[in-house]
């Protein structure tokens, strides 16, 4: 254990003195060793230091190009693909409120007045959010026009977190599968639209289209599972009224 002494203290006995010798030469290691170590550091860095600059200036150069990337690509694409989805859109909002809806969709999908469609944004603009966007409207336009194959082949393709848009995508996709008679994969993707965000509207709206395949599927305490949640949980849901008939029928086949 180390003993605290006053600056200027002289040993008085053989022992002290000894003990100062030693520690004299323990620093003095320490140093030593210090010093050898910075030594080999600063060689190997002279040694290595054209692979060290590369490494650095490498790194520096996949970041000067990320962001070159967002400004002068992605950002512009990202504008000129929105730009471009403007009219598309308009033609998908009027059929969605029944105006001409079958070649009001067909003109979404496609384009007109010179502009692209949803299908040539998303593959003209790949990657980007603005192609993202368009495989949803595209595949919701195939849905409404029964092409239910083109209407699951672009959903799968949008992906989002948006507690609406990713539920209805799934949902969508439920609704292909069950009009080409695929029950399994329609329930499937139902369950995958009520998982995707709990929420008054599309939970149980999936709920209960899950229920029905269910029932459908002979899998009658799934579809009371889901049922019993509408009622207890969404109450207050249109859904809801709809669940008891459903209940006491499933309940009468078990």
């Amino acid at each position: 254990m180390a003993t605290y002494k006053k600056r200027g203290y002289k040993p008085k006995t053989k022992k002290e003195k000894e003990e100062i010798v030693e520690e004299n030469s323990t620093t003095a290691e320490v140093f030593n060793t210090l010093d050898e170590g910075a030594s080999k550091t600063e060689e190997w860095v002279v040694k290595n230091q054209k692979y060290i600059f590369g490494v650095v200036g490498a790194v520096a150069l996949v970041v000067l190009a990320y962001l070159g990337y967002n400004k002068f690509i992605a950002e512009p694409q990202q504008k000129e693909a929105m730009n471009e989805m403007y009219t598309a859109k308009k033609y998908f909002d009027d059929a969605a409120s029944g105006i001409s809806s079958d070649s009001l969709y067909r003109m979404a999908i496609d384009g007109g007045e010179g502009k692209y469609g949803m299908v040539d944004i998303a593959k003209e603009y790949s990657g980007s959010p603005a192609a993202n966007l368009a495989n949803y409207y595209a595949g919701i336009s195939y849905l409404n026009l029964k092409d239910y194959e083109n209407a699951i082949a672009y959903l799968d393709d949008f992906s989002s977190d948006d507690k609406m848009l990713g539920p209805i995508a799934k949902g969508g996709i439920g609704d292909a599968f069950v009009q080409l008679e695929q029950l399994d994969k329609g329930l499937e993707y139902y369950e995958k639209a009520f998982k995707a965000n709990v929420n008054e509207f599309t939970t149980p709206m999936y709920l209960l289209k899950a229920a029905r395949v269910a029932i459908d599927l002979g899998q009658n305490d799934k579809a009371l599972e889901y049922l019993k949640r509408i009622k207890s949980e969404f109450s207050a849901s249109t859904e809801a009224s709809q669940t008891d008939v459903l209940i006491g029928q499933v309940e009468a086949s078990l």
